[in-house]
């Protein structure tokens, strides 16, 4: 894929997503309910690496590491994420030049100095350039589990297409000019959701390899929604989303429900009765769509349908959660449906006494 625009990192979408928390046992089901494998161990940490498809995940336990300090502040959460640049001393150091802050990633004896920085709510962005089918960073640092497919197709999901981020209100333009100035990044998308009670306002960046796409979103002017609840159990601003994409969402939504995965709610029939109308000719199956949940969303001027299938997962790592894609020639980020997901977590939110429905109006003094 060339490059959208000018590329001064030279990045090459995304490495791995790192997590962690307090104890061992609660990643490591979640991850394999979504169809991933443990491939490989770390040679010296308490690290491990999962994958499926080209998508990493990494779990860090290491207390006296960067991702243990943050899961202290935040609990189990996403800690980090590596990027795949074309030279990782150039990069970080052309970031430290413009700004970023640095930070000790602690390599012990004979591993390999992955540099860092930091980035929103604390977390880390690796620079990485060892991937691919050549020596990568787990042919040196990791030992491979005997017996074990070191690419496994897992439940079909492939690449990680997009991972958002919830930030304070008031922060967003703070943290796009942020990866604008160190990477190049560009806003693709903008919108200002407005629910029944409560609001919020997004800002869709992308990098110019158009592999790595990062959502920002705050709170909108009530300051009482879903943005500010992630942030008051988060304990700060971070990563609230990861966008899996595979090919065929029926199959693997099916792989996911048989394995246990708590998907949210689906919109009530009316959302599929009225596809047709948002749709014309779009070609899916509604009731296949209706039975699983699926979102739908694209366009289809001129009988050309481009389209966005999507459902989302419940929070399953503290208040960080999955959604589940498959691209059907449309790159946004279901704008058409995100009012009406945002209105079912509104409601959700209600049922959980979270937000109170139709609140008195307050009392003048």
């Amino acid at each position: 894929m060339a490059d959208l625009f000018e590329n001064p990192m030279g990045l090459d979408g995304f490495e791995f997503i790192e997590f962690s928390a307090p104890e061992k046992g609660h990643l490591e089901k979640i991850f394999t309910t979504m169809g991933f494998t443990k491939i490989a161990r770390h040679r010296s940490k308490d690290v491990e690496l999962w994958r499926q498809g080209d998508i990493n995940l990494i779990t860090n336990y290491e207390n006296k590491s960067p991702a243990g300090h943050f899961c202290r502040e935040h609990g189990p959460s996403a800690c980090g994420m590596g990027f795949r640049v074309e030279n990782a001393k150039q990069a970080y150091e052309r970031a430290i030049e413009l700004g970023a802050e640095t930070v000790d990633t602690h390599v012990g004896p004979m591993e390999l100095s992955i540099p860092a920085i930091r980035g929103i709510g604390g977390g880390l962005i690796y620079f990485v350039d060892r991937y691919g089918d050549d020596l990568s960073i787990y042919d040196i640092d990791f030992e491979y589990l005997e017996g074990v497919d070191k690419h496994p197709k897992g439940f079909g999901f492939k690449v990680v297409d997009h991972l958002t981020h919830n930030v304070y209100r008031g922060r967003m333009d703070y943290w796009a000019e942020y990866y604008e100035r160190l990477f190049n990044f560009r806003e693709i998308r903008y919108f200002d959701i407005k629910g029944e009670y409560t609001g919020l306002k997004s800002r869709a960046l992308t990098a110019p390899d158009g592999k790595i796409r990062i959502p920002l979103n705050e709170e909108g002017d009530d300051g009482k929604g879903q943005i500010e609840e992630y942030l008051l159990e988060h304990r700060g601003e971070g990563i609230q989303h990861i966008a899996l994409s595979c090919d065929d969402l029926y199959a693997c939504v099916d792989k996911l429900r048989d394995a246990g995965v708590n998907l949210m709610k689906a919109p009530p029939d009316t959302y599929y009765d009225m596809l047709d109308e948002r749709l014309p000719n779009h070609g899916e199956n509604a009731e296949e769509l209706k039975v699983r949940g699926l979102l739908l969303d694209g366009s289809t001027d001129d009988n050309d349908p481009r389209l966005l299938l999507q459902i989302f997962a419940q929070p399953q790592i503290g208040p960080v959660f999955f959604e589940f894609i498959q691209r059907k020639g449309d790159e946004g980020f279901g704008e058409g449906n995100f009012k009406a997901l945002f209105q079912s977590i509104e409601r959700d939110q209600i049922e959980r006494g979270v937000l109170e429905a139709n609140p008195k109006p307050k009392a003048r003094a």
